[in-house]
Order: C-alpha cells, then structure tokens, then sequence
C-alpha cells in the first residue's frame, strides 16, 4: 500500500508514503508507549484488558503515532445485531473480535492524513500478528469514539460502519463495567470479508475451530482429585438453591470452578464458561454433569449458572471445606513463613480473614470477619489454636500491636514479621530509639532518622522491648 490516501500537499504525501507501522516488543519500548499515552491521550491511562498489542507508527524512525489494541467488549447490542450471531456463539467466539483501546497522534495537525494512514496500516497486520502472539486470528476490529471530541473521521475514511451510541458504560476489569455519563459511538470494522458469516454460522470453519480449541484452557488434573473434590463438596456444602427442575448439581459447577482457578483461569463468569466447555466427555461425566436426553452428551453450565450458583454461596463454609479437604489431601505444610491476610469480597460481601503457608500456597485457616468487628480479634483466635515453632507469621501493620505478639511468641511458640506504619506514631518512635543501627527505622545519635519507608518491618524481640 504505497499511497492510499489522497492529498494534495506534497510534503504530506511523501510523509505518508514512508510511514512504517510496527510492533512494540521490548519493556522500554512499552513503558515509553505507556508514558506517551498517560500524558497526551485524553483518557491519561494506558491500562488495557485481557490479550493486548501495542503499536508504534513511525516517519524515519520518529514516533508520530501510537495505537493499543485490546480483547473485544463482552457484550455491545448494536455490535451482536450487526454480527448476527447468538449469545452463545458470541461468548465462545469473542476471542476474534478486538477492541481499538487506544489511538493517539502525538504531534496532531502536523498532517491531517495521518490518522487515517496510520489506521489502515495497522488493520492490515492486525490479525496476523495476533495469531503470532496468541495463536488466534482476529476477524472483527471495534472502537469507541468520544463525539464530544472527535468525529471518527480515520475510521470512516476506513471503511469502518458506525452502529450508533453506546449505552454509557467502561470496562475496568474482565467482565465487569461500570457506568458513567459519556455515551460514546461504536465503529466496527470486518477484516476478511466471510468474517460476519463465520461468527454467525453454526459451525466455523476447520482452521477456526481448531483456533479455538487450542485457546480452551485445559483441566490435567488426574481423574481421582476430581472426583474426591466433588464428593467432598457434593456431601458437606449445603445447596442453597430448590431442587425442583435442576440441571447441575452445586457441586458440579463449585467443582469447575475450582479446578478452573487451579489451572490458572482467571477473569468473569464468561470464562469460567468457556474453561467448562473444554472439559472432555469423559471429564463432564465424572463430574456428574446433565447429560441431555436428545443428544446423549454431558453438557456444562452455562455463564449464568455459575453466576447463580457463586452468588448463593456461603464463602466461610465453602473456604472451611476447602482448608480441610487440602489438609487431608496434602498434610499441614510448615514452610517457615505463614501469611495472614483479610480480603472483602467485592460490593459489600463477605468479609473473610485467611491464613496462607507462603512457600506451599496451600490456605491453612479461614475464618469470617463480623461486621460489628474487625480483623484483630478473628486474627488472634486463628493464632491461638496454632503450633507455629520454627514459623515466623506475617501481619500488616493492622495486627502490630502487643496482644497478637504475644500470642505468636509465647502460645504458639512462633516469630513475628509486623509492620509499623507511619500514622502509628508512638510505637513508630519507641522503634526508632530501641532498635539497633541499621534496622529501619532506627534514629542516629543527631536524632535524625536514617531509613525510612512507609512500611517498616521489626523482628519479634525488638517489638518485645517497645
């Protein structure tokens, strides 16, 4: 393509002629693409989601142009009516659809054309470079326009169709968006012309199916940790939904779902879906999935389902379970670092406090966290039952305090890691006297502090004398 956009200033066309598009691959490259992006690019961010490709378009080795390209939105109406295909072919197919996340001119009005050369190019490789990197071909290319800011005058120039505006919502995570007040247009773009049919037919192509399944993360676990899994699930977890016209038993689908974290799955309730959907007969079988009566074959649940189930679920009894099946399963590791941590489960749910061996992973302790209460009192309960000889147990700075010391020193016969934080100012002044030279954060004898942090750590018996 040696000068596909017209233009009736000289300089500008041969500008355009030697307008080289390409792949950035090192970390400096990245983090310099990065920057350029959170300075100059009206959103100030360059995070993107999910499978991502950055470009640099460049005249003689000077940027003039940067480009992200991200996984395609889970679900955009106007985009699935202009597809035609169904909910199901879009939740197993979206992995050929990418997202336009990012276009940035760094010098804009310089050429006018640029925009629009700049784009072409990089569609042009688009695909091919992402079977490179993720072993899949991109079929269906998609951006969101701010017409507050912009008119979409590349895109159109391209060829691409505008569907309309979008309903106001940002993706900030895998699966999960929230509102906001800039409803933007949706441009959407086929790269090979049988693209539409090919996503919206009842069975892709051979090269594209075999695509796909290649993408399917795959369960090795052997057949035996299975089933002890769903047995143990299926006898002590109490179902929380009626019985009456169910295909899945609970713990068929809280099974998949673990076993999709053991294999590395990471992401929302679509992919939790598409891991199901790798699962082999003989897999779906042990797990005790529906078997269809027209078709003879084990089905897995659907995105919804694992929705439906998760939410229902009782997370202290589901965790407590979990402790008890890998202590029976793998013994009580003792790896010489124990880490205890809260997490809460997101919007409001259920605050849990957990107590992990560090070198293992395996969790060891799970407790929940009352909502009239905090993580101290939960944390020394944990502690209390346990024999921590020859283990040092890490805390943030929430649990440095004397009580929770002295119950790791003296009843559980451990050593402590604690931290002690800068709003923590008596005890961060007492450190700062008592602790020897060089332990952080340790005065000089001029009073001036020598190391700081806004975290600093202490063994047990300097905390002792504080």
């Amino acid at each position: 393509m040696s000068d596909p956009i017209f233009s009736t200033d000289e300089a500008e066309r041969s500008c355009l002629v030697r307008v080289r598009v390409r792949l950035v691959t090192s970390d400096a490259e990245q983090a310099r693409w990065d920057g350029e992006m959170e300075e100059q690019h009206y959103l100030k961010s360059a995070r993107m989601v999910g499978e991502q490709l950055r470009y640099v378009a460049e005249v003689d080795g000077e940027w003039v142009a940067l480009l992200g390209w991200s996984a395609g939105s889970y679900h955009l109406r106007p985009r699935e009516a202009w597809i035609g295909w169904t909910d199901e072919q879009r939740r197993q197919r979206l992995s050929f659809v990418a997202n336009n996340a990012r276009f940035l001119i760094l010098d804009p009005g310089r050429w006018p054309n640029l925009g629009s050369q700049v784009l072409a190019l990089c569609t042009a490789r688009l695909s091919q470079d992402w079977q490179a990197v993720y072993g899949h071909r991109i079929l269906v290319a998609e951006s969101f326009v701010d017409s507050q800011l912009f008119r979409g005058t590349a895109y159109k120039a391209n060829g691409w169709e505008a569907l309309g505006q979008t309903a106001g919502f940002e993706r900030v995570a895998e699966d999960f968006y929230v509102g906001h007040e800039r409803p933007k247009q949706l441009w959407v773009k086929a790269l090979a012309w049988e693209a539409r049919g090919w996503l919206r037919a009842e069975s892709l192509p051979p090269d594209l199916a075999e695509e796909l399944t290649a993408l399917m993360p795959k369960c090795r676990l052997k057949a035996p940790v299975v089933g002890c899994l769903w047995e143990r699930l299926h006898h002590h977890l109490t179902e929380q939904r009626s019985s009456e016209g169910l295909r899945h038993k609970q713990a068929t689908v809280v099974t998949i779902v673990l076993l999709a974290l053991m294999c590395g799955v990471t992401g929302g309730y679509g992919k939790l879906e598409h891991f199901a959907q790798g699962l082999n007969q003989g897999q779906r079988r042990r797990l005790r999935c529906w078997r269809s009566p027209r078709t003879g074959r084990f089905e897995v649940p659907d995105e919804t389902t694992f929705f439906r189930v998760l939410k229902a679920l009782d997370p202290v009894q589901l965790g407590q379970l979990l402790v008890q099946w890998e202590t029976d399963r793998f013994g009580l590791k003792a790896g010489g670092l124990l880490g205890i941590d809260g997490k809460a489960v997101r919007n409001g749910g259920q605050h849990l406090l957990g107590a992990v061996d560090l070198k293992s992973g395996l969790t060891i302790g799970l407790e929940a966290v009352d909502e009239k209460t905090n993580e101290i009192p939960v944390a020394q309960r944990l502690l209390a039952g346990w024999q921590l000889d020859g283990q040092v147990a890490v805390l943030d700075a929430l649990h440095t305090q004397l009580e929770t010391a002295r119950l790791i020193v003296q009843s559980a016969g451990g050593d402590y890691l604690l931290t002690i934080k800068g709003n923590q100012k008596g005890l961060q002044k007492t450190a700062q006297t008592l602790l020897p030279e060089g332990v952080p954060p340790y005065t000089s004898g001029d009073g001036n502090q020598q190391s700081r942090s806004p975290g600093t750590s202490s063994h047990h018996r300097a905390l002792d004398r504080c």
